[in-house]
């Protein structure tokens, strides 16, 4: 029982991804199972089809059941979409004269901050304490043991919307699952791309996923900062659509084999053949292609600068470094993009410092569900931890096995008796 099983569920507009990750006592964290479907129920975080989203879960948790081994019961599940709110609120907590700062204290002080009124139906999420200070005194990141009279302390909060919120749970308990935590996707991300160095200094996370992008930015590996764009990769293909006048498979698929952010990185000797309607095919030059794709990515990246520097200021005067996750941050030329305009170092984040099947969610794609992993890695097990054991077919697999075996049974006989 010294192994426990943490399972991250990424349920996201166009797909669904499974991460099964195994803890050991030393602390290193093995990939053993990953399992992703296209998803066809969710639109901007939310569900709009319960049925189809909760077959989604089922068929991706069950491709990472089988490469496992093991049965998934309990998962961390992402959240995200324009329905989530952020704020950085401040608590405030007494101490008796001639008393240290203890438990008690930090969390009047953090239960304070917690009372935030956010406006409508709410449901918090995330409340992450990012500096505390004694006396006046800031930059305080444990006040425990410490002596003054007022401690104070600013809080990340992050809630949810409580009806995407519930309709996202009913999706997955209706797979047959207990929902262990509830994670926002940017800071899962960032648990799982952000570097030793990056908690050193101030990195914003751009994840540009299918439908929006989340923005996180991390001040010495605290989150200090979250937000949501509506705007993401299928608007991308959108576009490609609207002004090719082609079906959005088609655009999509374009999209991902020929794309770019940037016309100079679009061969310009490369003509495109593209189905219209079916009958017609239209050839395209592929720096064509970039420049539709171009305006739609530089609006999101711009939006994501735009959302920092209304909170924290100037982006170049707070950020040190931009980190891109989510699937369509592996477009070609987004790196690059996202530097001319940031004006800061760009890097793409891929998950690192794993084992096992690291080789497999090693992409941007994967950020947010081995993300969800790490943030288990470090909570308490809702129950005692799972077994690493085969997993046991069902009773309808164990079923069909039998019919299966009592076929082969009759096909042995009459070759038997034919030879």
């Amino acid at each position: 029982m010294s192994d426990r099983i943490i399972v991250g569920l990424d349920v996201g507009t166009t797909k669904v991804c499974t991460v099964i990750g195994e803890q050991s006592e030393d602390g290193i964290l093995d990939i053993i199972g990953e399992g992703t479907v296209p998803s066809q129920g969710m639109k901007r975080g939310a569900v709009v089809n319960l049925d189809k989203t909760t077959e989604a879960i089922r068929a991706s948790v069950k491709l990472a059941e089988r490469v496992a081994g093991v049965p998934v019961e309990r998962v961390f599940v992402g959240i995200a979409g324009p329905h989530i709110k952020s704020v950085t609120s401040h608590g405030l907590a007494a101490i008796r004269r001639g008393h240290s700062i203890g438990p008690a204290d930090v969390e009047r002080a953090v239960e304070q901050a917690k009372a935030y009124p956010f406006d409508g139906d709410y449901e918090l999420i995330h409340a992450l304490p990012l500096e505390y200070r004694v006396d006046g005194q800031e930059g305080i990141k444990d006040p425990l043991g410490m002596a003054g009279v007022r401690l104070e302390v600013d809080v990340h909060l992050v809630a949810a919307a409580t009806g995407p919120l519930t309709n996202l749970r009913r999706a997955v308990e209706a797979a047959g699952l207990e929902i262990e935590g509830l994670v926002l996707q940017s800071y899962a991300s960032g648990l799982a791309v952000l570097t030793p160095e990056d908690h050193e200094s101030t990195v914003m996370l751009v994840d540009i996923g299918g439908s929006t992008t989340d923005v996180a930015v991390f001040q010495n590996g605290q989150l200090a900062h979250s937000s949501v764009i509506p705007l993401g990769g299928e608007q991308v293909t959108g576009d490609i659509a609207q002004l090719l006048k082609i079906p959005l498979e088609e655009a999509e698929r374009i999209k991902k084999k020929y794309g770019a952010a940037l016309v100079e990185m679009a061969d310009p000797d490369l003509m495109l053949e593209i189905n219209q309607d079916g009958n017609h095919v239209r050839d395209v030059p592929a720096p064509e292609l970039a420049h539709y794709i171009r305006p739609r990515v530089r609006e999101i990246l711009l939006l994501a600068r735009g959302a920092v520097d209304e909170q924290l200021g100037p982006l170049e005067l707070t950020v040190h470094k931009v980190v891109l996750t989510g699937g369509s941050a592996l477009l070609r030329g987004v790196e690059e993009l996202a530097y001319q305009e940031f004006h800061l170092p760009v890097r793409l984040g891929r998950p690192e410092g794993l084992s096992g099947l690291a080789d497999v969610v090693a992409s941007p794609a994967h950020a947010t569900a081995v993300g969800l992993v790490h943030f288990g890695s470090k909570s308490e097990p809702a129950a005692a931890p799972a077994r690493r054991t085969r997993r046991e077919p069902a009773r309808g697999e164990r079923e069909r096995e039998g019919k299966d075996a009592g076929i082969w049974e009759k096909i042995k006989g009459i070759f038997e008796n034919f030879f």
